[in-house]
């Protein structure tokens, strides 16, 4: 029997109740298969350590989970802490380290989901948005001088290397050559940002060719929003920088019907360091402890950390049970229309995954 061991993260808000609520569906898939087990072990890590310590987690964390199998995680925010001390003290603590470079965003309706899009059903939008997780606007580089003064100057650069472009390029070749479209979509502001982007469009015109079963094409950002709302059809596999991406797969997740439906791989293809999966949907402190929040971003997020850790067939069925629990329609969170707590989908989705060994 195969033994996981996941570092269970749940950070702040509502993290806390979606990772709960995942590791119970991952309890359940694990009875239901039989041939492997999951062991979480819990790090109280997030802004409450912040405000008790003066960290999100300890200096010696990262040491603590590079041994585990996998990262599952809730969410980074607090009111109470700056944005960027909780986003770059956790999360991008863990990502950039590890390595974890691919960020991979799938969306598509869900069976019984209603696309705020006009006419929109689940054939007609399903991606996978990739997004370069290591660098770009996120690398760090930058600061502040003159603070104060009427010349005080903000710098943030964005840093783009070839072999970091090449990486999550070929990475999305690869996924987009993987999935039944065999389309790729490039997305950069090369006619604004005219080094760094236009790189980026120099080294895709390099790769592509290396996979002539591809169709590609490419956009600008902001023409990209529009096309994502009035043509989703026309899209299948998308790759973007950090920025970019991140923006565009929150759109994508709204387009979807809710932003507590998606779910995230924060990947090391390597795997020389663990993966870290989470929901998209932050930590929603205005509805934290009234448990309300939906968790199907996280249990989408856990299906694919069992495909990450090789147990294809109890991903495979968790998103089935996730499908019959939309598709019945019965059992919906608020942000769905719905009046459902978070402990009755979760109950739902176990009992579909009970009835589908029955």
């Amino acid at each position: 029997m195969n033994t996981y061991r996941i570092a269970a993260i749940p950070g702040d808000g509502i993290g806390t109740e979606v990772i709960a609520a995942g590791l119970e569906v991952l309890a359940a898939l694990a009875t239901r298969d039989g041939s492997f087990r999951i062991e979480p072990v819990h790090f109280d890590w997030g802004s409450n350590r912040y405000l008790r310590e003066g960290a999100m987690m300890p200096a010696d964390g990262l040491d603590q989970i590079k041994p585990f199998d996998a990262i599952y995680f809730g969410s980074a925010g607090d009111p109470r802490v700056p944005d960027h001390i909780s986003l770059w003290g956790l999360r991008l603590a863990i990502c950039q380290p590890f390595e974890q470079y691919a960020n991979v965003r799938p969306a598509r309706i869900l069976p019984g989901i209603e696309s705020p899009l006009r006419g929109v059903g689940p054939g007609d939008l399903d991606w996978v948005i990739v997004r370069e997780n290591s660098e770009g606007e996120y690398s760090g580089a930058g600061g502040r001088v003159h603070r104060g003064f009427g010349s005080e100057v903000g710098l943030d650069v964005a840093v783009f290397t070839r072999s970091g472009v090449e990486r999550i390029q070929r990475f999305a070749l690869e996924l987009a050559r993987s999935r039944p479209r065999k389309l790729l979509t490039l997305v950069t502001k090369s006619n604004a940002q005219r080094h760094g982007m236009v790189m980026w469009d120099a080294i895709f015109e390099e790769l592509k060719g290396d996979y002539p079963e591809v169709t590609t094409d490419k956009m600008l950002v902001d023409a990209m929003t529009t096309r994502m709302v009035l043509n989703p059809a026309s899209l299948d596999t998308i790759v973007a920088t950090n920025l970019h991406a991140d923006v565009l797969s929150d759109l994508a997740a709204a387009l979807t019907g809710s932003l507590g439906l998606a779910p995230t791989a924060n990947l090391n293809p390597e795997r020389d360091f663990p993966s870290m999966f989470e929901p998209i949907h932050g930590s929603a402190f205005d509805i934290m402890g009234q448990g309300i929040a939906n968790p199907i971003g996280a249990f989408w997020s856990a299906a694919m950390m069992l495909e990450h850790l090789g147990e294809a067939g109890a991903a495979s069925a968790l998103i089935s049970a996730i499908e019959q629990v939309t598709g019945a329609g019965r059992v919906r969170t608020r942000d769905l229309g719905g009046e459902a707590t978070t402990a009755e989908v979760t109950g739902a989705v176990i009992a579909a995954i009970a009835g589908a060994n029955a």
